[in-house]
């Protein structure tokens, strides 16, 4: 059964971007704009099977027809940057999207998506990292792993280069599942582990579950550590992991450096030899020293494509619309106006003009009218990214909800006022800035214009993001309004699970049973047409009391540039995600002079 099922899963499972090779046909602004691109049409690209090969290439390049990296050049540092300090180095220590991403670079996981040359986002599946192989029982229940015998701690003291063992997966299993870690309610399916000998890790599911893989290759959920991080070494001041790159060095405020690891158990890779972050907040530094050609990638926001690339011809441009939720959601307190009647929060959401943010934070016209192909979805429960899941919240679809997700500032007030709030109310509005970028802090600063306007006086708080928002706020620790993102998941159902279960990061607490229930069958339900109504329905009723109010921050087409020098740009991994250190970066490679 299990085997059928999941062939039938990614046979079935649709494509979320295209490639737009060569030059593009635009308008007179700005003509000969080549990208690497992403519409928002789907093609029929069925995906591959369900087994563990993986399209990764394994061996030093040789000069051979079929061999992607045959003209792959060794070495260089890949220079790049962040927005800002990780809260902590230690991934189970924190929620932060820069703790995860800091994750990928030293960790392994036992599986991981098979990124590559010529591997499609729409064939993107878990394959295995640690895992050699993996083999499911025929009621899908039990699933036997083997580790591969190859990976390898860094050689660094006290772990030395050391096998990886069942020893450390019990370990890091522990740690993912410890009361202390919010993200533990992911993985509440699984009834127990057992670790027969130090090669086999044997999962025991609760019931059928059709996300299972994915969750253990969510780059949230379980990184492999060694024992030695229980006293041998302090994870928060060192990483030591079987991963592709090797922590180097960390001045806080100032860069993160990574060697590539030279055992990694993908043999041959990384192609570089280092990868440098510098730590800089602000945009406009940011984009100032890619466009001094001080780092290889930058992220561009849509303003400013058109113009960077008419003054560096040789960039080069990819976009794409990633699985990034963006949504306003409210405190918990019985008393506040949202929880005394449904019909604030939707006013609230007929309050935001979302074809208005999608030009303020995508320039969706003007970019049309020079020919670029740009998303126009908005974002549902489930991101406008995440199409396979995805409901079109302007479709028919959706049913009666529809008419929440429309501005009408009129009926909005008309709600407030058969609230019991003709003249509005005064609450807390609250969002943390620079980390996420340009773009969400035009949309968070245009969303206290959508409250004003319906009579709702708001006292604006921008919060530190590691000190406050991501440890109160978005754990549903404050009063008031919020606005922020919701974790890029790979998996659908990791949205539902987190927003209306007793998840500890379940932010506005919301106490739905129908929904809380939905969230679970989705989970067991193993026909992919079937899930998808279910999700459909999830959205639907989200909807109707609009218990978290999606904006459209993360729905738009967000653009990187890549210095024309960096090569196999086109390897990419899920869309928002926070794997690209494993499953991106070991196979780029630079051609400079």
């Amino acid at each position: 059964m299990a085997e059928k099922y999941w062939n039938r899963y990614w046979k079935e499972r649709p494509t979320r971007r295209r490639f737009l090779g060569g030059a593009v046909a635009t308008g007179a602004g700005a003509a000969g704009l080549a990208l690497v691109g992403c519409g928002d049409d789907d093609d029929d690209d069925n995906g591959g099977g369900g087994g563990l090969a993986t399209a990764t290439p394994g061996a030093d390049a040789t000069a051979t027809p079929s061999d992607p990296f045959a003209g792959a050049k060794r070495g260089g540092t890949y220079r790049t940057t962040w927005t800002g300090d990780p809260p902590t180095i230690d991934p189970y220590g924190n929620l932060s999207f820069l703790t995860k991403g800091f994750a990928a670079y030293p960790y392994s996981r036992l599986f991981k998506y098979n990124s590559g040359p010529g591997v499609k986002q729409s064939d993107l599946q878990p394959v295995g990292d640690l895992a050699e192989s993996a083999e499911a029982s025929p009621d899908g229940l039990v699933w036997t792993m083997k580790l591969n015998p190859a990976a390898k701690f860094h050689n660094v003291a006290p772990v030395n280069g050391r096998a990886v063992t069942s020893d450390d997966v019990k370990f890091s299993w522990g740690r993912a599942t410890a009361e202390t870690n919010t993200n533990r309610a992911q993985v509440s399916f699984v009834d127990k582990v057992e670790y027969p000998d130090a090669s086999t890790v044997k999962f025991t599911l609760k019931a059928p579950n059709a996300a299972f893989l994915d969750v253990l290759a969510d780059a949230n959920i379980l990184w492999i550590m060694p024992t030695e991080a229980e006293g041998g070494f302090d994870p928060t001041k060192q990483a030591i992991g079987s991963g592709p790159w090797m922590l180097e060095s960390y001045t806080p405020s100032v860069s993160l450096k990574f060697a590539k690891n030279p055992a990694w158990h993908f043999n041959g890779f990384p192609l570089m030899d280092r990868v440098e972050g510098a730590i800089i907040p602000e945009y406009a530094n940011r984009i100032a020293q890619f466009q001094a050609g001080n780092t290889e990638v930058e992220g561009i926001t849509a303003e400013d494509i058109v113009n960077i690339k008419k003054s560096m011809p040789g960039i080069n441009l990819y976009g794409e619309v990633s699985q990034l939720l963006s949504f306003v959601f409210f405190d918990p307190d019985p008393a506040s106006p949202w929880a005394k009647d449904p019909r604030v929060k939707q006013a609230v959401s007929m309050a935001i003009d979302r074809a208005g943010l999608m030009d303020l934070g995508y320039n969706v016209n003007k970019l049309k009218a020079e020919g670029l192909a740009v998303s126009e979805r908005w974002n549902n429960l489930i991101p406008a990214g995440m199409e396979r899941y995805w409901l079109d919240p302007r479709s028919a679809e959706q049913g009666e909800s529809k008419k929440f997700f429309e501005y009408n500032v009129a009926e909005a007030k008309a709600l407030l006022s058969a609230a019991g709030f003709a003249d509005g109310f005064s609450a807390p509005y609250q969002y943390t800035a620079n980390r996420y970028g340009a773009t969400f802090n035009a949309i968070a600063e245009a969303h206290i214009s959508f409250l004003n306007d319906i009579g709702i006086k708001t006292s604006t708080e921008v919060q530190d993001y590691a000190s406050k928002y991501i440890t109160q706020t978005f754990v549903g620790n404050f009063k008031g309004i919020a606005f922020g993102y919701q974790t890029p998941f790979p998996e659908a159902g990791n949205y539902p699970n987190r927003m209306f279960t007793d998840n500890p990061s379940n932010h506005s607490k919301i106490v739905d049973p129908e929904l809380a229930e939905l969230a679970a069958k989705q989970q067991r339900e193993l026909d992919p047409a079937k899930r998808k109504e279910i999700f459909f329905e999830i959205q639907r009723k989200n909807a109707e009391k609009m218990h978290y109010i999606p904006s459209n921050a993360g729905a738009g087409t967000g653009w990187t540039g890549y210095q024309g020098w960096v090569k196999n740009i086109d390897i990419q991994t899920v869309p928002g995600a926070y794997s690209g250190a494993t499953e991106e970066m070991p196979f780029i490679w630079l051609d400079k002079a």
